[in-house]
């Protein structure tokens, strides 16, 4: 199979996410890198570097990129740092495509600016919908730019859609979540949950952020507010399904329920978003269905981990409540992380930030920064 020259920026290519990417970007020669970014992680940063020869690097920290920049002296690659380093990485001429790999609302400002420079963007940071959603879409629509979800959840319902004409024949959206390590507990099992605990996912291997926003349902609340910018529908369901073989699914007005499932491995959205609308075949991921005597689903326990509830809360009201809701979770994981804040304290934080901050109807950018600010610093007042 002969494909035509994909050339890619990717944000965050020291996580998760992007490692894999590149993994996929190393399996196929087509697949130019173009640019890399890390937070501070720059001694895998530099051996990516000397591997796929990308024209620029950027490191969030600073130091860390002058640091880095001394160790590809011997080398062509331009080091650039900070939020315009970022920036630069993502609009780097020559890419078609981003990989928005990068943790949390950082993520926001890079895409925009990559939309209005007309690349595709291979969306893994769902913060940048959830808080500008209204923004980044109506840039996309302008720029004739594709959004290609990477997230295993939101490629199912994405692939599930080829072949829907029309957006008015889906019904609703069936979001699957694995229900996190601590399924089936209740409020009093939880007081003393440490971040070790947390850490400890089922059935994926993600950063320790998405980790303990999978234990709390946070990140599928995030998942939610996501897709309804992505597939522009409210009507979402949430099933717990612990298997993680059927990654989502859409029901369509005549009752017809379409799925995708797979192996739980993020190689493969990763690549569809790479390729799409081809496929391209990938080792080491088959899906042996006869490994699973049962698939089962259940409705999320919304009492026990309300955090769910409290992001149909901030859909419904929308306007600037998705941002709350996401930058309280932020500071919040940061404060448990740090053994300042209870595990059950991030959802209760979460719901005081929302019921604190006034609503924005049409927040514009600098709204949305200027709330994300002011969330963190309500959370991280109550250390």
């Amino acid at each position: 199979m002969i494909m035509e020259e994909k050339h890619i920026s990717v944000l965050g290519s020291t996580g998760s996410i992007g490692t894999q990417t590149l993994e996929i970007a190393r399996a196929y020669e087509h697949i130019k890198v173009r640019a890399l970014s890390a937070r501070s992680n720059i001694r895998l940063l530099e051996a990516q570097a000397r591997e796929f020869s990308p024209e620029l690097v950027c490191v969030a920290d600073e130091s860390k990129a002058a640091e880095l920049k001394v160790k590809l002296a011997d080398t062509p690659v331009k080091v650039v740092s900070g939020k315009n380093g970022l920036i630069e990485a993502a609009c780097i001429g020559g890419a078609d495509t981003v990989v928005t790999a990068v943790v949390g609302i950082s993520g926001l400002e890079p895409t925009v600016e990559a939309v209005k420079a007309g690349k595709n963007i291979a969306l893994a940071n769902k913060e940048t919908l959830v808080t500008g959603g209204h923004i980044v879409t109506k840039l996309a629509e302008e720029n004739n730019v594709k959004i290609l979800p990477v997230d295993s959840e939101h490629s199912a319902i994405f692939q599930s859609l080829q072949g829907c004409r029309d957006k008015r024949e889906i019904k609703r959206i069936l979001l699957t979540a694995s229900g996190g390590p601590f399924f089936g507990k209740k409020r009093d099992e939880l007081k003393n949950i440490t971040p070790r605990d947390a850490l400890k996912h089922p059935n994926w291997d993600m950063g320790a952020k998405v980790t303990v926003d999978s234990s709390t349902l946070v990140n599928k609340g995030l998942e939610v507010m996501e897709a309804r910018w992505l597939f522009g529908t409210k009507n979402i369901k949430v099933l717990v399904h612990r298997q993680s073989v059927v990654h989502s699914a859409v029901e369509f007005c005549d009752n017809a329920v379409i799925a995708q499932l797979g192996a739980p491995d993020m190689r493969l959205p990763i690549q569809y978003a790479l390729t799409y609308p081809e496929r391209l075949p990938m080792k080491g991921n088959e899906l042996d269905l006869f490994a699973y005597r049962d698939l089962t689903f259940e409705e999320p326990d919304t009492e026990t981990f309300f955090a769910l509830t409290l992001a149909f809360d901030a859909l419904g009201a929308g306007g600037i409540m998705p941002t709350v809701f996401n930058s309280a979770d932020e500071a919040a994981v940061d404060m448990f992380m740090r053994g300042k804040l209870s595990y059950l304290g991030i959802s209760e934080a979460i719901e005081k930030a929302m019921s604190k901050i006034k609503n924005i109807e049409e927040p514009s950018l600098e709204d949305i920064l200027e709330t994300d600010k002011a969330a963190k610093e309500f959370v991280f007042g109550m250390e």
